[in-house]
Order: structure tokens, then C-alpha cells, then sequence
């Protein structure tokens, strides 16, 4: 899985910084949206020409101030530092987006100077140039840079508000992929989805019971003993079955003309195998093509033991197929390649839509998906949902209007030509604009030489300004009226038409003429010198013909391949005979004249080159003399010879880069001869190797195959451990609030690594020490699935508590939910900063997706409950996807959270009340504050409890309080709460209305310090409150049945309020006879322990009897022993002390 970087929106640049700059306005012009760099210098000195000739009128300073940020770009008057800016006199001169600004020029001859180019709309094919001055010229380069910046910051503002409005505007919806079939046409019949549908049932049905024949075959061979090994190969990689039968379609539509009878072929899939062509399909590109030219369908069903479910997306102008289990977009259509939606009929839960994909032959062909969805009333929102995107990308495409320009455009005319001129003198200019003007039409030459003289420039840069001007507002004119080309077989005749007719006869006679003279001439010399090369050749040497001729040829190929592809379409095969005449005679038809208008340019420099060429290699191969043997050459080839002019050749592969567009590939050199030497002398012939040698030649290469496979699989193994690294850094990304220290850590370390932990009881106040002095948070989700462990350890026995199914998380994720709408809302607003879930559906958001749908298939009471995503989301943060689905049962069936996310929300209401009760009991001024301004915890409380405080709190806060959770249970959220409301009481009670204390605690509150919170995780650990809350809750039973009798109500009231009561008692009684069954357990445990006790007792009492006696025996064996001493002692006659002996 890749991982997923986050990038926070820090601009160098603020939106709401403003840079004024000082500066002169010298002009305006409206010009034309296509005009380009090359045009605007003449743009700007109009603009300074018309400027000073209005100045002369009026001696007007049109000094303003420049107004530049990424909101806007302003200018204003300048009034100065003597008067005061008025806004009543002083408005804007213009106010546009800096993204309108399309380019920027700065003067190089007058450095003072710059402009910019404004696009006022997309849809208007006007611009306007505003021309400045700046009295410090060493600030024009700020100033640009400046306009620039904001310009991009704009953009990007921009492209980030679409991209959410994209998020937002996109409707997400879970779906079943059935599978996908071609068909013959881009339109169908209503019951193509039913047809399809049953062609699925059909080949999963052929499928298995080809499996089926296939084990029992390979089961016959077994107990026969005999093995086929080629029967094998054949039944793994061919049809199974009959051919016959294989080619016969299973079912024909002839009522339904828009899809073609099915052709089944029988694949071996293996889950590798499965996975890597799940929507590619499996079928190899020469099936493919014989199903399609046989005229038959590819009809491929999903696995059903995959997982098939997908995220069905539909954004502004595209579909989007995400697999929530790949964590990857399986498939993505434009609205453009989608030509047909449908739902099924008799299959009313089904769906699907016809599309357009490229085949592997260069052409296209027409794919059926087909989906499967909950109920129908889904099918319904998905195909009106696609109704209306479909709409809106209609309208949106209509009103762009994309910005058309072709090579006959006016004012790419005027483009090529003022970048022909840009950087030459005045005289070579005029001289360039005087050949310009000679394309133009009598009148339109008149024109403006009339208008030129009236203004009598002074010199020629003036005289050129003046006529690239009145050039500008004629292609404009012309720029209106223009069709471009490839507009249809009307607008080119048309285009035609008016070229012959702005042309005058004398100047394209005259043109034509020129051009055919040249092209004669250059064509005649290379084809004459090329006729009398080869008539030369025949005498000439094998050594001569392979240098010269391979050498002529390799340089030409690449030049010439692609001009000979365009004229083997229009000209016809003609004989060598005939070519050799039109060589001689010069006879060109007007087809060659209209391809060879351009060929002269690039023959005639090589014709000087090409003899001396000639000379040199006749001159040096003249001694040498040998037979030249040529290969036969196709038609085409010799056309290439015939035209081909010869350069200095090599044999590299580059030669032949151009050639595949001539249809086969050509041998090495058409004029190469067939000799058994080579230009250097004889080619030594290579032996034929030994089958020996060809085995090791094989062996090596298999070996090699072997090792670039294995270090594949070592590059992907550490690509994977190193994404998966860095996913582990970016969920971990929030502020620790207790730093472990190193002996905590080496602690938990210790009792992690223990083997056999999750069988062997810890010390509970040793854990509850560890816990108290912290957590590391690499090790926080290990951690917690360790108390886990240790709770289940505990609780060995059977609990009366409502167990879950035991369902495989993998066979969940398979199935549809029908709280899938709920599910994708709350994606984007569980931990929307955390860079791990921001990413719209990206992987955090589509694991947190399936861990929820997966609880709610599995939890048919609950279902999904607003506040989950919160708590499945903090668990996703440290541990695996499964792990955390594995946690999040945990916590709702064994720690008993799931009561509270019940429909009837019952429990809630329990937990609001003993809330109420504690801060009563605890801060009885604080309660009295509330209650005075109506302030009940379900105002402020009931997201703490619902999402573990985990939507308005830090994430290294909601940590400790979730390591809490998992040693302690549930009251701990009672504990937080009560301990965070009396920390701040007196924050609190200076606030006197309810909006301020309400806003106090949900956003104030929640921002507390480091000291506080580890303040508040200290205060928790020493609260004990599990004996108040018990007394709370029955008394909450206690009080609403005291609220039923007392109140005085209807009859009806009073049965529905019975009802209401009696079915909260039943509930209670489940609630309590849960209890009870863990109290009798608890009992039976506690008795089969005593009779362990008692058993044990009765061994040690016998122990200690057996032990009394052997104390005894040993105590009167040593009473005989001293007895004998004594008596030793007393008969020994000496005096003295008895010398001991070895036998003593």
C-alpha cells in the first residue's frame, strides 16, 4: 500500500497581504485574446505612440497606485501626499483576479517600462494590454514578480476550493461487481442487464462443474496409477471440454440485436492469478481477437470467494470504481466513453452501463459493466444521480468554448511573422513587412500604404510600428470571420475559396511558377545522377556496392519514410520502365507538383555534397572488380531508390525508426548485395554450436531469470516494509501528553515479549502502575490488544453478556450494508486535520470504511451508530486494519459499550443521569450554575460519551483515555467527564448566559494544556465511582416509575406509557439476567475453585501428618544414637579424650 502524504495549505504569499506599488499609466488597447508574446512589443509601442499623441493634446500625469495580492488586482489614482483620498472621486480604473493577467512583458531598450496582457473573460475573445512606468526602473522586476505570485497563489486557491467542491458535489454508493461482457454495439436493448446476469449464472455454473470434472479425472488417474503429463498441461492451459462444444454459444438473442451470443472459454485461475487480472480479465490477445472477429462475447464474471464489493463514485464528468479492499481505483470512465445505462428488470437490484475501451489491435470496442446493489430504491438514486451528472457535464461543456486555432488562422499569420522580425534591424524589418504586405489583396495593400502616408512616420522603426499595427487591426477583422480548418469538408472549401480570392492571380501565378521551376530542376539532377550511379554500378565491385549504396540508403530512410507513406495512398503502382521515363523527360503531373512543392527546399543543399560523394568512392573502388549481386526490391522500395538522396550511412537500429509506417519491415539494405565477404575482407563463419553448449547457454539464462526474479521480490518486500514504516509514522502523527521514560517502556517491552503471554495471568496492580506511568506509542495498539488478553484471562468463564457471531472479517467485507449512506458521510468528518483520514477516500478513509460496515453486518441491533467512526478511527490509528475490528468488538461487546449506541439510546440517557448525579454529589455549585441556566449534559456531554472524547480532544489526550478504557471498563469516560468539569469549575462559573458556557466547554475546554490533561489522567487513576453509579442507575429506574404512577394521564397514554415501560423492564430484566448468568458463573468458578482449594488443603494435611511422622522417627533415631554414645563413653577406661578413627 502507498503511502499518503499530507500538505498544509502555507502560502509565502497571504491572501490577505496587499502590495501597493506607485506608478504611471501610460495607455490601454483592447486587442485580441490570440495575441502572443511576439505581437506584444509592437502592442506596447502603439500604446506609447497613442499615448503621446493624446499627452500632446493635454499634459495629463495618469499617476496611480498599483494594488497587487492574490484576491485582486487593483489600480487607482494616485491623488498624492497633498490631498486625501477621497473614495467618492478616486474609483478604480480597473479591478480584475490576478489569474486574468496572461502575460507579462518588461522592456529591454527601456527598462521603465512593462505591460501586462488582462483576459477580461474566458468566453470573450478580447484582452486588454495596460502599459506602465515606474519611476525607479529597478523595481519593474518586483513589481512582475509580485503580479506573478499572486497570480499563482490565485491558481491554486482556486484549484483547491474546485477539488473540494468536486469532493463534495461526488456521491459515493457501495455496490457488488457482477462482472463485465463485450458487446457488439454502443446501444442495447432494455433486458441486456437480465441477459448478462444470466450468461454470469451460466459460465460460474460451466466453471465449477469443469472443476469438478477435472478433479475427478485427476482422482481416476491417481487410483489408476497412470500419469499424463501432457493431459495435464492441456487441461491447465487449454478450453476444457469438447472444442465443438466450447464454440457452441450458450444462449442467442435474436430479438436483441445490441448483444452477440456468447463463446465461454474455460480459464485456470489461481488467487495470484485472480487478483492480477480481477478487471483486466484473463483472456490472452489471440482469444481475444478470434471472439471478435467470430462474432461472440467475452463474458467475464467476478469470483464469487473474492471480495467484489466497490465504491461507485460519480463525480462532476467522471465514474470512478473503488476497491475498498485494494485501496485503489479498479476502474475510472470519462461521461464521454459512457453511451448506455440501464437497471434490470426482471433483476430489479441490478445495474449497469456500456462503455467504450481501446482493444490491444489499435481499435476500440464496446464493455457491459454490470453492479448489484441492496435493494432497488438504491439502483433508483444511483441511476437518477447519473441522470442529473450527466446533465450538468452537458451544460458545462456547452458553455465552454474552447479557445480554436489552426495553421490558417489571421492572427497566427501575424504570430509567425512578427516572430520573423522579432530582434532584426529596422531595415531588414521593413524589408521583411514589405514581402509580407505582397500576400495581401490589392485593396488591402492600398489601404494601408494610404494610411501609413497620412501620418508621415519620421523614420522606419516608426513607418514599421504604424504597419504592424494596421496589420494587427486587419487580422483581427479577418480573425472574426475565420473558419478553422478540419471544421468539416464545407469549411475548407470555403477556406479555399477565400484564399484564392484575397490572393491576387499575378502573385500566385507567379509563386507557382517559381516553385514548380525549382522543384523540376532539383528533382531532374538528383534522379538523373542516382540513373547514372546505378548504370555505373553494374561494373563496379561487391565492396563498391555495399559501401556506397548501404551508406546512401541509411541516412535517407528516417528523412523520407514518412513523406513516401503519404504518397503510396494516392499514387498508383507504376512499372520501373515508367519511372525511368518520367526520371528522363521531367513530366510532372500536377499530384507531384502538389507534393513536391516543399521537396526542393531539402534536396538541392545535398546535390553539391552527393557528387563529390560519388567521385570518391568510384575513384577508390575503381581497381577492384567482382560481380554485384542485388536483392529483388518491391515497388515501393524502388520508388524510395529512385528518390533516395545517399549520405554518410551507419548500420545503427536508428535507421529503421521511421520505416515501420511503410507497411512490412525491409530487410537491412535493399541495395546490400548477397555476398559471402564482407567490406573488410571474409566473414568467418560462426560454428554451429553443441547441444552441450546451447544446455549451459540455457542453464545460465535460467539461472540469471531465477536471481532478477528473486531480487524483484527482496526490492518489493523492503518497498513494502519501508511504505509500511512510514504509514506507521503518519497514523502516529499527534503530541504524546505522558512522555514514557525508558524504564516504563523497557516494562511493557518485557511483559510484550513474554512467550505464551496470552495464557499466563499479569499482576493487575503492576499493570495498573505501568499504565499510570505511561504508554509508548509505537507500542500503544500492541498494548492494547495485550489488556485485552488479560480482561479475557480474567473473565475465562461464559458471561451472560450478548456474544457477537463468529464470522470470518474477511467474509463481512464481501457483503453489502445497508447503512452504507450514513458510513460515507461520516468518512470526511472523522478526523478530517489527521493527515491519515484526510485524503477523500483515500486508504485511511476506505479502512475505516470497511471496519465499520463490517461491525454493522455484524451487529444487526446496532448497525452503525453516529460517533462509531470516532472510536474505530482512533483504534485504526495503531494497530492493522483486522486487529482493529477485533478491538472494536471488544470494546462494544465485552466492556459493554455497544448498550449506549442502541437505537433507543436508553442507556444514554442513563449515563446523562448519573453524570448529573456525580457533579451534584461532587460540585454541588457547579450543578446549581448549570441547572440555573438549563444547562443539561446532554448539551455538552453526550459526544464525550458517544466517540470516547475522542471528536472535540486531542489525540494524545483520547490515547490515554482509550489506555484507560481497556485496563478499567467503561466508568472511566464518568471519571474524565466529572474530573474535567470540576478542574475548570471556576472558568466555568464566570460565564453568566448559556451560549458562552456552552461554547466554554465544547471548544475551550477541549484545548487545555499538557499540564492539565496529565493533571486530569493523574486525577482519574485515584477515582473510584463504580458503587455510585450502580446506586444511580437503579434509582433512575426507581424515579421513572414513580413518574408513571404519579402522573395523571388518559387511558391510552397511560397503556403506551405501560408499553414503553414494560418493554425498558424487559430489556432490563435481559440486562439483569446477563448479570446473573455472569454472578452464577462467577459462583461455579469460585465453587470449583474452593473444591481445588479443599483438595489441595487435604494433600498438604496428609503432607504435613507424613512429615510429623519422619520428624518423629528421625527425632528417637537421634535419642538411640546419643544413647549409644553415651554408653560408648562410659566404657572406655583411659582417662582422656577417645581418638577418633577412620572407622569413626
Amino acid at each position: 500500500m502507498e503511502p499518503i502524504t499530507f500538505t498544509a495549505k502555507k502560502y509565502a504569499f497571504p491572501s490577505e497581504i496587499s502590495i501597493d506599488f506607485s506608478l504611471q499609466l501610460v495607455g490601454s488597447l483592447s486587442v485580441h485574446s490570440l495575441t502572443t508574446m511576439p505581437m506584444l512589443p509592437w502592442v506596447v509601442a502603439e500604446v506609447r505612440r497613442l499615448s503621446m499623441q493624446s499627452s500632446k493634446k493635454e499634459t495629463v500625469v495618469n499617476q496611480i497606485r498599483l494594488c497587487v495580492s492574490p484576491a485582486c488586482l487593483k489600480c487607482e489614482p494616485d491623488p498624492g501626499k497633498s490631498q486625501q483620498w477621497d473614495p467618492l472621486i478616486c474609483s478604480s480604473i480597473f479591478e480584475y483576479k490576478p489569474q486574468q493577467v496572461h502575460k507579462l512583458i518588461h522592456n529591454s531598450h527601456d527598462p521603465s517600462y512593462f505591460a501586462c496582457l488582462i483576459k477580461e473573460d474566458a468566453a470573450s475573445q478580447q484582452s486588454i494590454c495596460y502599459v506602465f512606468k515606474a519611476d525607479d526602473q529597478t523595481k519593474v522586476p518586483e513589481i512582475i514578480s509580485s503580479i506573478r505570485q499572486a497570480g499563482k497563489i490565485a491558481r491554486q486557491e482556486e484549484f483547491h476550493s474546485q477539488s473540494e467542491f468536486d469532493d463534495t458535489f461526488a456521491k459515493k454508493f457501495e455496490v457488488l461487481f457482477c462482472g463485465r461482457v463485450t458487446v457488439a454495439h454502443k446501444k442495447a436493448p432494455p433486458a441486456l442487464i437480465d441477459e448478462c446476469i444470466e450468461k454470469f449464472n451460466h459460465v460460474s455454473c460451466s466453471r465449477k462443474a469443469e472443476l469438478d470434472l477435472l478433479s475427478q479425472n485427476s482422482e481416476a488417474l491417481n487410483t489408476m496409477g497412470g500419469f499424463s503429463l501432457t493431459d495435464k498441461f492441456r487441461s491447465v492451459f487449454q478450453p476444457g471440454g469438447n472444442v465443438e462444444q466450447d464454440r457452441k454459444p450458450i444462449r442467442k438473442s435474436f430479438s436483441q440485436p445490441g448483444l452477440r451470443s456468447l463463446a465461454f472459454r474455460k480459464e485456470f485461475q489461481d488467487t495470484g492469478h485472480r487478483s492480477s487480472s480481477f478487471f483486466g480479465g484473463s483472456f490472452e490477445e489471440n482469444d481475444i481477437q478470434s471472439h471478435l472477429i467470430s462474432g461472440h462475447n467475452i463474458v467475464q464474471p467476478t469470483d464469487i470467494e473474492e471480495n467484489r464489493t466497490m465504491l461507485f463514485t460519480i463525480g462532476q464528468s467522471e465514474v470512478y470504481l473503488i476497491s475498498p479492499d485494494t485501496k485503489k481505483i479498479a476502474l475510472e470512465k470519462n461521461f464521454k466513453e459512457i453511451s448506455f445505462c440501464s437497471q434490470g428488470i426482471r433483476h430489479v437490484d441490478h445495474f449497469g452501463f456500456i462503455c467504450r475501451e481501446s482493444s490491444e489491435n489499435g481499435g476500440f470496442h464496446f464493455v457491459c459493466y454490470v453492479f448489484q446493489c441492496t435493494n432497488e430504491a438504491l439502483v433508483d438514486e444511483i441511476m437518477m444521480t447519473l441522470k442529473q451528472a450527466f446533465t450538468v457535464a452537458a451544460v458545462q461543456q456547452t458553455s465552454k468554448v474552447p479557445v480554436q486555432q489552426c495553421e490558417g488562422c489571421p492572427m497566427q499569420c501575424l504570430h509567425k511573422l512578427c516572430e520573423r522580425i522579432e530582434g532584426m534591424s529596422s531595415s531588414k524589418t521593413k524589408l521583411e513587412l514589405q514581402k509580407h504586405l505582397t500576400t495581401l489583396n490589392n485593396q488591402e495593400q492600398a489601404t494601408i500604404f494610404e494610411e501609413v502616408q497620412k501620418i508621415r512616420p519620421r523614420n522606419e522603426q516608426k513607418e514599421n510600428e504604424l504597419v504592424i499595427s494596421f496589420l494587427r487591426c486587419l487580422y483581427e477583422e479577418k480573425q472574426k470571420d475565420h473558419i478553422h480548418i478540419g471544421e468539416g469538408k464545407q469549411a475548407s472549401q470555403i477556406s479555399a475559396e477565400t484564399i484564392r480570392n484575397e490572393l491576387p492571380t499575378s502573385a500566385t501565378r507567379f509563386r507557382l511558377d517559381m516553385l514548380k521551376s525549382k522543384a523540376k530542376r532539383s528533382l531532374t539532377e538528383s534522379l538523373e545522377s542516382i540513373l547514372s550511379r546505378g548504370s555505373k554500378a553494374r561494373g563496379l565491385p561487391e565492396h563498391s556496392g555495399s559501401a556506397d549504396l548501404d551508406s546512401s540508403m541509411s541516412s535517407t530512410l528516417s528523412n523520407t519514410s514518412k513523406e513516401l507513406s503519404v504518397c503510396e495512398k494516392e499514387t498508383p503502382p507504376l512499372p520501373e520502365g515508367s519511372f525511368r521515363h518520367l526520371g528522363s523527360s521531367v513530366d510532372l503531373s500536377s499530384d507531384s507538383e502538389s507534393h513536391l512543392t516543399e521537396e526542393p527546399a531539402q534536396l538541392s543543399p545535398r546535390q553539391e555534397f552527393r557528387r563529390d560523394f560519388e567521385s570518391k568512392t568510384h575513384h577508390h573502388d575503381s581497381n577492384i572488380e567482382s560481380p554485384l549481386k542485388t536483392r529483388r526490391h518491391s515497388w515501393r522500395q524502388q520508388i524510395f531508390l529512385r528518390v533516395a538522396t545517399p549520405q554518410k550511412g551507419c548500420d545503427s537500429p536508428s535507421r529503421y525508426e521511421d520505416y515501420s509506417e511503410l507497411g512490412d519491415l525491409p530487410p537491412r539494405s535493399p541495395l546490400e548485395p548477397v555476398c559471402e565477404d564482407g567490406p573488410f575482407g571474409p566473414v568467418i563463419e560462426e560454428k554451429k554450436r553443441t547441444s552441450r553448449e546451447l544446455r549451459e547457454l540455457w542453464k545460465k539464462a535460467i539461472l540469471q531469470q531465477i536471481l532478477l526474479l528473486r531480487m524483484e521480490k527482496e526490492n518489493q518486500k523492503l518497498q513494502a516494509s519501508e511504505n509500511d514504516l512510514l504509514n506507521k509514522r503518519l497514523k502516529l502523527d499527534y503530541e504524546e501528553i505522558t512522555p514514557c521514560l525508558k524504564d516504563v517502556t523497557s516494562v511493557w517491552e518485557k511483559m510484550l515479549s513474554t512467550p505464551g503471554r496470552s495464557k499466563i495471568k499479569f499482576d493487575m496492580e503492576k499493570m495498573h502502575s505501568a499504565v499510570g506511568q505511561g504508554v509508548p506509542r509505537h507500542h500503544r495498539g500492541e498494548i492494547w490488544k495485550f489488556l485485552a488478553e488479560q480482561y479475557h484471562l480474567k473473565h475465562q468463564f461464559p458471561s451472560g453478556k450478548q456474544q457477537p457471531k463468529d464470522i470470518p472479517y474477511k467474509e463481512l467485507l464481501k457483503q453489502l450494508t445497508s447503512h452504507q449512506h450514513s458510513i460515507l458521510i461520516d468518512l470526511g468528518r472523522t478526523f478530517p486535520t489527521h493527515p491519515y483520514f484526510s485524503a477523500q477516500l483515500g486508504a485511511g478513509q476506505l479502512s475505516l470504511y470497511n471496519i465499520l460496515k463490517a461491525y454493522s453486518l455484524l451487529d444487526q441491533e446496532v448497525g452503525y451508530c453516529q460517533g462509531l467512526s470516532f472510536v474505530a478511527g482512533v483504534l485504526l490509528l495503531h494497530m492493522s486494519e483486522e486487529d482493529a475490528f477485533k478491538m472494536l468488538k471488544f470494546l462494544m461487546f465485552d466492556m459493554g459499550l455497544r448498550k449506549q449506541y442502541r437505537p433507543d439510546m436508553i442507556i444514554l440517557q442513563i449515563q446523562m443521569y448519573q453524570l448529573s448525579r456525580l457533579l451534584h454529589d461532587y460540585h454541588r455549585d457547579l450543578y446549581s450554575h448549570l441547572e440555573e441556566h438549563e444547562i443539561g449534559p446532554s448539551l455538552y456531554a453526550a459526544p464525550w460519551f458517544l466517540t470516547m472524547f475522542a471528536s472535540q480532544f486531542p489525540l494524545g489526550f483520547v490515547a490515554r483515555v482509550f489506555d484507560m478504557i481497556f485496563l478499567q471498563g467503561s466508568e472511566v469516560i464518568f471519571k474524565v467527564a466529572l474530573s474535567l468539569l470540576g478542574s475548570h469549575k471556576p472558568l466555568i462559573l464566570q460565564h453568566e448566559n448559556l451560549e458562552t458556557i456552552v461554547d466554554f466547554i465544547k471548544n475551550t475546554l477541549p484545548n487545555l494544556g499538557l499540564v492539565q490533561m496529565e493533571k486530569t489522567i493523574n486525577q482519574v487513576f485515584e477515582m473510584d465511582i463504580s458503587k455510585q453509579l450502580q446506586a444511580y442507575e437503579v434509582e433512575y429506574h426507581v424515579l421513572q416509575d414513580e413518574l408513571i404512577d404519579s402522573s395523571p394521564l388518559s387511558d391510552n397514554q397511560r397503556m403506551d406509557k405501560l408499553e414503553k415501560t414494560n418493554s425498558s423492564l424487559r430489556k432490563q430484566n435481559l440486562d439483569l439476567l446477563e448479570e446473573l448468568q455472569v454472578a452464577n458463573g462467577k459462583i461455579q468458578s469460585l465453587e470449583a475453585t474452593i473444591e481445588i482449594l479443599m483438595a489441595n488443603e487435604n494433600k498438604l494435611k496428609q503432607t504435613a501428618l507424613a512429615l510429623e511422622l519422619e520428624r518423629s522417627a528421625l527425632l528417637q533415631t537421634v535419642e538411640e544414637l546419643q544413647k549409644k554414645a553415651a554408653e560408648l563413653g562410659s566404657g572406655d577406661p583411659a582417662p582422656g579424650k577417645p581418638e577418633l578413627t577412620e572407622d569413626d
